[in-house]
């Protein structure tokens, strides 16, 4: 059965939440000195964590279990914070950035929404009403130092103080471009080599690359759960997502195992049918029922895994994390390097479920798939604290079609 915080694989994407949480109410302020602006609902939440790390600092430990404040009013910052979504065009990343929109209000901070890809006026039209309150900020947050709409606005800022909160397992790629002094280049790009749009656009990613090196009137600092060594002058601050432990769940476990869906098909690492006989091998070998989809992962590729495989598959309307700390979820997640090999333990911790992690096999990468890519997913794996390794399970040739559970 899909759990109310899912949807099946060809379900609508509903606009409105219906997520309950234990609101952290704070007043209203006219003025934001802190704006945060945020492609993925990830970086959302990521944004969520980082303002409630700010107003109470690192949680005591019990056990080495992080202690969870009890159920009462929090005031994270207040209204010093105003959320800007740069809207997408995914309606799944859509839907659930408007799910995390309302859990950022519940807080009491401020949201606006951007229709930043609109259409051909839309990017002029979002900088140039972005531009004042850029230029009025005295602290900048941002999700994804690769993308090319913030180092746009990243040019615009006179912020003291910018954050970079995390956007997944590109963090560490970025932390190491950075310290490097490299461009920044997402690691599954095949072709590292600049393109024309690389080219014009390449005085903007240089001014921003600038920007985000700390000196004598500017501060760095990152908020992540992944393990990097910063540049000089950097500074890191731990994610132990302590937000969504003190507002989400405690979960209800099942019995079985749950496998964690990822996008490495959809960007052109991993060929398709290999990925299918990896999911069908995992499934098998762990007596895995339920499938958490990942937000770009395709439709017909999520058919596949429902019809052929026999699993039900789950898009779930907010972040992993979130899904995972309310429940039901597996006593045993399963899934190949990804964020949540990294952030899973971290929200999960104290609730009993293991998270395992498979590795990806250098045989299922693409002739199209990044030289960095077999590296770079080994590093993830490699990397992650708190999580079990599993082999691979593969299947015979023919046998994904026959169904696998």
């Amino acid at each position: 059965m899909t759990p109310p915080e899912g949807r099946p694989a060809d379900g609508p994407v509903p606009e409105a939440a219906e997520a309950p949480v234990r609101r952290l109410r704070g007043p209203r302020r006219p003025e934001a000195p802190t704006l945060a602006f945020v492609e993925s609902p990830v970086q959302l939440l990521n944004v969520l964590e980082w303002a409630y790390r700010v107003t109470y600092g690192p949680r005591p430990s019990l056990e080495g279990v992080p202690r969870q404040p009890g159920a009462r009013d929090i005031t994270p910052l207040g209204g010093d914070l105003l959320v800007v979504v740069l809207a997408p065009h995914d309606p799944m990343t859509r839907g659930q950035l408007r799910r995390m929109a309302e859990l950022a209000r519940d807080q009491g901070h401020g949201v606006r929404w951007e229709e930043a890809r609109g259409g051909p006026g839309a990017p002029f039209a979002t900088v140039g009403a972005l531009a004042g309150p850029l230029r009025r900020a005295r602290r900048v947050v941002i999700g994804d130092p690769f993308s090319r709409y913030v180092q746009l606005l990243l040019t615009i800022t006179r912020a003291r103080e910018l954050i970079v909160v995390d956007d997944g397992t590109a963090t560490m790629e970025f932390v190491s471009q950075l310290a490097r002094g490299e461009r920044f280049v997402r690691w599954h790009r095949r072709d590292a080599t600049p393109g024309a749009r690389d080219i014009i656009f390449a005085p903007v990613s240089a001014s921003a690359r600038r920007k985000l090196t700390p000196n004598n009137h500017r501060s760095v600092e990152i908020f992540t759960s992944m393990p990097v060594e910063p540049p000089p002058g950097v500074t890191v601050m731990a994610n132990d997502f302590a937000w969504t432990r003190a507002t989400q769940g405690p979960p209800t476990l099942t019995r079985g195992t749950d496998l964690v869906g990822t996008s490495l098909v959809e960007t052109g690492v991993v060929d398709p049918e290999r990925y299918l006989e990896a999911v069908a091998g995992l499934a098998r070998a762990h007596g895995a029922t339920r499938y958490f989809a990942h937000r770009r992962e395709s439709t017909d590729k999520l058919r596949r895994i429902a019809g052929e495989l026999g699993l039900e598959v789950v898009r779930p309307e907010l972040p992993l994390e979130l899904i995972a700390r309310r429940g039901p979820i597996g006593r045993t997640v399963v899934s190949f390097p990804s964020t949540v090999v990294h952030t899973l333990p971290q929200a999960l911790a104290g609730t009993g479920v293991t998270v395992a992690v498979c590795d990806i096999d250098p045989a299922w990468l693409t002739e199209h798939a990044s030289p960095r890519a077999e590296g770079f997913l080994s590093g993830v794996t490699g990397s992650a604290r708190a999580v079990r390794r599993v082999p691979y399970a593969p299947v015979p040739s023919g046998r994904v079609a026959e169904g696998t559970p």
